[in-house]
């Protein structure tokens, strides 16, 4: 029998569950809550269990059954989450102030699943980073507190195992995967000092030299830790809410990578503009960042922080990778209203190009073959529904909510995409359903004296899509420096070999043509220091610099080792 993801949806007419492709229509297994103040729902990390919160209690579901398992009394629950193995839900609810000299009373609560009992609660005041963080086999939680993190080993939750307060914390993140464990703390610049970002290895944690990694960087406000699945690479997205020199809306974002191993890098970006999107291929070799002014351009990186394939440009802002990540989705959504492309991962290829209207959630379905669109508020509170599309392009069901009915949330039920069979990809569209309602005209207005006429007018250049030939080449450096010096090498190894044919080598001559060309490299390379130096007092002075002379600055450790090199 085919397995049929759930959908979870949530609205101001309650909370239910559809049975998606193929089936598309109305679980009747589960007994929907008619409920107008569902606040919260979620389902568990394989999917196995659902919650959510009406108002009055907590109500604990098993899938496919729908049979309930447990009641918690917690009206007021505003957030939820499961831990990795459905062992714990933990909830917060607004905290409020005690008046009657009780002390403050705990609003983030951990609760068994199979019993109902609160195992420990905490106070937890903001609702920003209100959720403990479990490692995927649940042996390790862990939770900041005052600027402290938090460790609790094998769910002992009465006692705090290790403490890290090196320094001040703002933010950190526990990675999933296998043991060992990894985690990533931010430390806010004060006074004029910089940000730092470190990760270690848990249970390494005592002194600044455990850490595996470590950078720090001016310009970051706020940081956004995105680990891959496998919980062994790290990106992140540093950024500023204002750009002080006018430049950017969204102000000033920088993007970093840290392996667990150690490696670490920044990822270079060939536009100047925000970071308007990132996204790990489930595969954890690759992932795609969108960036750059308006048209933004799309590019996917390998693990060197490499473009391996550059979409070129066009009006999107938000990537999504299939769950087997062999197709990858780029949309511009919100204000943009761009399409939205399937590409083939593996041959770099366009499969379709549409435009999903209005869509304010998209996720792909666990089976690798549909993707779910949502038109929700309080973003959107006219023409709420969701839709469910093939990858090809076509629409398979379309769930339109009555005026004045608003949808909140849709979720997809987790299901491990091994479940699925793998199939193979067609780039033809399948048979689908014809929207409700005719697509908006796309035609631009025109004035009537230039009706008829061909218009010449672009109000963008978009770039074409390509892959580049050497990945150095959009760093400015023209070949990897360890294939460019193989590559004279052997050119020298040539020459040395026809001047032996022609009848013998000179090698006092050989000696002086030798010195001369690294004379000339000598010269060359402390030629562009120079130039890189000046560069670097005009942006100090205030001076704004173009693309190619920011680059020119970047190239700076390059050619020092370079130079390094020659000079011995």
């Amino acid at each position: 029998m085919a397995t049929v993801p759930s959908i979870a949806v949530r609205g101001s007419q309650g909370v239910w569950l559809y049975d998606g492709p193929p089936k598309n229509s109305v679980n009747n297994a589960f007994q929907r809550d008619n409920t107008k103040m569902a606040r919260g729902s979620t389902f568990s990390s394989d999917g196995k269990l659902f919650s959510w919160c009406n108002g009055e209690r907590i109500i604990v579901v098993s899938i496919p059954t729908c049979e309930k398992l447990v009641e918690i009394d917690a009206p007021k629950t505003t957030c939820m989450m499961f831990s990795p193995l459905g062992t714990y839900l933990a909830t917060w609810e607004p905290f409020a102030a005690v008046k009657d000299g009780k002390g403050e009373q705990p609003n983030l609560q951990i609760w068994n699943v199979k019993t109902g009992e609160c195992v420990k609660g905490f106070v937890q005041k903001k609702q920003a980073h209100w959720n403990p963080e479990w490692s995927a086999d649940e042996t390790l939680c862990a939770r900041i507190v005052g600027g402290e993190i938090f460790f609790h080993e094998n769910s002992s939750f009465d006692s705090v195992t290790k403490k890290f307060n090196q320094q001040k914390v703002t933010d950190f993140s526990l990675a999933g995967g296998r043991q060992p464990h990894h985690f990533g703390c931010y430390v806010a610049g004060t006074k004029g000092q910089p940000s730092f970002i470190r990760v270690y290895c848990y249970p390494r944690i005592e002194g600044l030299q455990s850490a595996i990694a470590n950078k720090s960087f001016f310009k970051g406000d706020k940081v956004d830790f995105l680990w891959n699945k496998k919980g062994t690479g790290l990106l992140l997205l540093t950024g500023t809410e204002v750009d002080k020199t006018g430049a950017s809306y969204y102000g000033v974002q920088n993007l970093h990578y840290v392996g667990t191993n150690g490696d670490s890098c920044i990822v270079q970006t060939t536009k100047e503009g925000p970071v308007y999107n990132v996204q790990w291929s489930p595969t954890c070799t690759e992932f795609c960042v969108i960036f750059g002014f308006m048209p933004a351009k799309a590019a996917i990186y390998n693990l060197k922080c490499e473009i391996t394939y550059d979409f070129g440009t066009g009006p999107r802002n938000c990537c999504y990778y299939s769950p087997r990540g062999n197709m990858l989705l780029l949309a511009g959504f919100g204000n943009l209203r761009g399409p939205a492309e399937v590409w083939d991962v593996k041959c770099k290829q366009l499969m379709y190009s549409t435009h999903m209207e209005d869509t304010t959630y998209l996720s792909w379905a666990p089976d690798n073959e549909h993707i779910l669109t949502a038109t929700t508020a309080p973003r959107l509170r006219v023409g709420n529904g969701f839709k469910i599309w093939h990858y090809s392009g076509s629409l398979m069901h379309n769930e339109s909510f009555e005026v004045n009915t608003e949808l909140w949330e849709v979720l997809w039920q987790p299901i491990p995409v091994s479940a699925f069979p793998e199939k193979k990809l067609t780039y033809a569209p399948v048979a689908g359903i014809k929207p409700a309602q005719p697509a908006a005209s796309k035609e631009v207005y025109r004035p009537p004296g230039a009706r008829g006429r061909a218009s010449n007018f672009k109000l963008h250049e978009y770039e074409a899509p390509k892959a580049p030939r050497n990945p150095y080449a959009v760093i400015g450096m023209p070949e990897e420096p360890a294939k460019q010096n193989q590559k004279k090498r052997e050119s020298k190894k040539n020459q040395a070999g026809e001047t032996k044919g022609r009848g013998g080598a000179n090698p006092q001559r050989e000696g002086e043509n030798k010195t001369q060309d690294k004379d000339k490299q000598i010269k060359n390379i402390k030629k562009k220091l120079g130039q890189i130096e000046k560069l670097k007092e005009d942006q100090t002075e205030g001076k704004q610099l173009d693309n190619d002379q920011i680059e020119k600055i970047k190239r700076e450790d390059v050619l020092r080792k370079q130079l390094q090199e020659l000079e011995l």
